[in-house]
């Protein structure tokens, strides 16, 4: 066994003791060997950490790291904030001549682009139409834009230097076209030794391409088969420059790329330019005369803020992280640096009351390999984002299976929506931070973190997050399959409306359920038994009245789960503390759902309940009000057992009814040892309808057939009637 494993037994075993973390330590150990983990887990609504694997540590977080540059932005901007472009007209107009200088004010917005357009043209077009829009056709001075918003470099420090070679490494710019990259698209030329032809998209006359590429009809190997023929591209290190050389084979249908363009400034001057050829502007670049001018403002705004955070959370989009990190920043200091957006998360934390110092940060996107986090904190900041004013929103902007950077991340998850996550990857690191969802209401922050994982492949460390992931998924959900039972039982049960009527119903749905002891638990909730909260894949006595009258009770399909925890627990706090043990004294007794029934020939037993010795065999102390107490001494009613033997041979109803009851113990230390429903019907001796270990299943019998099999053994019984919702 390695270290890994040593670590992980040690961490998770006093934490998770209904988690087996077990075939997930040998995952590890034997497919992505000498890997860093860290998890954390964590309550969102007590914000107590139910399970952490090194998660005091230090890890590398990639494009994790975004969640707290868009849980910052969230924190100090309005929710209608919107990065904006000013398009300023200074000078004068005379017929249809401006004379002056058109100042264009970027203001971080990254959404003048094919990401949030069909056309990336859009906005630029509308800025030359608003110029059209006062008569103008001609411009006599010159075009300045002011970039003043953010603070240079453009290219991120810390940075590895050939991120700049790729769409994600796109300079960091308060004016931005099409996220600062070009598409380029090659086909094969027309005949063996042409040149391939080559496509810029969108094309505005900036990006050059030295075309080195040959067309080539491939050689085929000894098989018949198709050889591969090579050729790659190079970015010019400054200037907006791609070659592309080597050999392309005539017979492929087309090829394209992306790239990040260089001057990513004048990038969008000369789609500005385009824009204005476009709509029959003509610039006749000149002096800007002195003298008194006029101002006209235009203001153009592509996207809101939560467009935004879904582009950075689910698609994972770096530019946008960087622009939004700067502009928060910005919005709050003045001016949009680096600096500044440090500065700006420091006091989010220290708003949200976390230690600073667990996270270590150089950029907005997480592209930085100095970037560091302790996992432990990030779930501390997940938690207070969950329960922020603004935290719906920012839990909504993270991706999830299928969607987002998720697309292709837990495909077996059988109920996708009970998470959301954003996902982290560069050169030997993977992460995973977000959010699964519990049917018990509670949501859990969760970070999880691969780091030095060397020679593993990015496929195996994916599969071994994900598989873990779900785990955590499925064990805080583990009672889901029979609740969505439960709702479908009840919908079809939802046209009865007297409760005695739909108390025969359920009770009689679940008939032939396996008999099982001891099946529920407190999930996640609660260590001591972690077993689902909901569970009809068997039944005991109790569990078996308890799902039956949750079913009765409930007005709506989902409050199924919350009426059940209700009857489960006292004031419906779940906790094993909590739980209704005993049917007569705790269940029956507590009154909100059921109450004693006098009998005729009924009487008065006295017990003393061991609940001591009882919550002793969990290593837990018997309290009342939070103090250590003795065995409660209580008065229990009930019928003899030869009376009761005469009162269920007799006929007692002319209408339907449904009853409960409890057997009592012949020990004198319980109360009862089992329990079930009692059903009247017109004209029939009543019937007990219970969960028989014996038979192994619920089982209807008569009730009188019950009792005189249990001669001997049984003081009697003790009748409750259920209250009414």
């Amino acid at each position: 066994m390695n270290r890994l494993v040593v670590v992980l037994l040690l961490a998770i075993a006093p934490l998770f003791a209904g988690f087996d973390f077990a075939p997930y330590q040998a995952y590890i150990d034997s497919v992505i060997p000498e890997v860093k983990f860290g998890l954390s887990v964590r309550s969102v609504s007590t914000g107590a950490e139910l399970l952490n694997v090194n998660a005091d540590e230090y890890f590398t977080p990639a494009s994790t790291m975004k969640t707290l540059s868009t849980a910052t932005a969230l924190h100090f901007l309005p929710l209608d904030y919107a990065p904006q472009t000013k398009l300023r007209l200074i000078g004068n107009k005379q017929r249809n001549v401006f004379t002056g200088e058109v100042n264009v004010r970027g203001e971080g917005d990254p959404n003048i682009s094919a990401r949030y357009y069909t056309d990336p043209m859009l906005v630029l077009h509308a800025m030359a139409d608003s110029i059209k829009s006062l008569g103008i056709d001609t411009i006599r001075g010159r075009v300045v834009l002011d970039t003043s918003f953010f603070t240079p470099p453009w290219k991120p420090e810390f940075w590895r230097s050939d991120f700049f070679d790729y769409y994600y490494g796109a300079e960091v710019t308060p004016l931005q076209f099409n996220d600062n990259c070009t598409v380029i698209r090659i086909k094969p030329g027309d005949a063996e030794g042409d040149p391939v032809r080559v496509t810029v998209v969108p094309d505005v006359g900036y990006v050059k391409v030295v075309n080195k590429l040959i067309t080539k009809t491939a050689p085929r190997n000894k098989r018949g088969r198709k050889q591969k023929l090579k050729w790659n591209r190079a970015l010019d290190p400054n200037e907006p420059v791609v070659t592309i050389e080597g050999e392309f084979d005539i017979e492929s249908d087309s090829t394209q790329f992306v790239i990040p363009v260089r001057k990513a400034i004048g990038y969008f001057r000369a789609a500005l330019l385009r824009a204005f050829r476009d709509r029959g502007l003509v610039l006749y670049e000149a002096p800007v005369p002195a003298g008194p001018v006029k101002r006209k403002t235009f203001t153009f705004s592509s996207a809101p803020l939560l467009s935004v955070m879904d582009e950075i959370n689910q698609r994972s989009q770096n530019l946008h992280a960087e622009t939004l990190f700067r502009n928060a920043a910005a919005y709050m200091y003045g001016v949009g640096s680096v600096e500044n957006g440090k500065k700006l998360e420091r006091r989010f934390l220290a708003d949200m009351g976390l230690d600073s110092s667990g996270f270590e940060v150089f950029d907005g996107c997480g592209l930085a390999a100095k970037n560091k986090l302790k996992p432990s904190v990030e779930t501390k900041m997940l938690a207070k984002m969950a329960r922020h004013p603004k935290g719906e929103y920012y839990v909504n902007s993270f991706a999830s299976p299928r969607i987002g950077s998720g697309s292709k991340r837990m495909q077996t998850l059988l109920y996708p929506w009970f998470t959301r996550f954003k996902t982290g990857y560069i050169a030997e690191v993977h992460g995973l931070a977000g959010y699964i969802f519990t049917m018990a209401g509670d949501t859990l922050s969760v970070a999880m973190y691969l780091n030095q994982t060397g020679k593993n492949k990015d496929a195996d460390c994916k599969n071994t997050m994900d598989s873990v992931w779900i785990a955590l998924v499925e064990w805080a959900n583990n009672g889901y399959p029979s609740l969505l039972r439960m709702k479908d039982m009840w919908r079809e049960g939802m046209g009865l409306k007297d409760f005695d009527d739909r108390l025969e119903y359920f009770s009689r749905r679940l008939m032939k359920t396996p008999y099982g002891l001891g099946k529920m638990g407190e999930g996640h909730i609660d260590a001591v038994e972690s077993k689902p909260m909901v569970y009809l894949d068997s039944v005991d006595c109790v569990t078996y009245v308890e799902h039956v009258l949750a079913m009765a009770n409930a007005t709506s399909e989902d409050s199924l789960f919350n009426v059940l925890q209700r009857i489960r627990y006292v004031g419906g706090k779940i906790g094993y503390r909590t739980r209704k043990h005993y049917m007569i004294v705790d269940w029956v007794g507590e009154g909100k759902f059921a109450r004693i029934m006098p009998v005729q020939g009924d009487t008065l037993m006295e017990r003393t309940i061991a609940k001591k010795e009882f919550f002793k065999a969990k290593k837990m102390k018997y309290l009342v009000d939070g103090k250590p107490a003795d065995d409660p001494k209580v008065q229990i009613r009930y019928l003899p057992y030869e009376k009761a033997r005469s009162w269920a041979a007799e006929t007692r109803s002319d209408t339907l009814k449904v009853l409960g009851v409890a057997f009592i113990s012949k020990a004198e230390k319980y109360d009862a040892s089992h329990t079930g429903f009692i059903v009247f019907k017109p004209g029939e001796a009543p019937r007990l309808r219970h969960a028989s270990s014996q038979r192994k299943q619920v089982v209807d019998m008569a009730l009188s057939d019950y009792l005189n099999s249990r001669k001997g053994k049984l003081p009697g019984i003790t009748l409750f009637e259920f209250v009414k919702p």
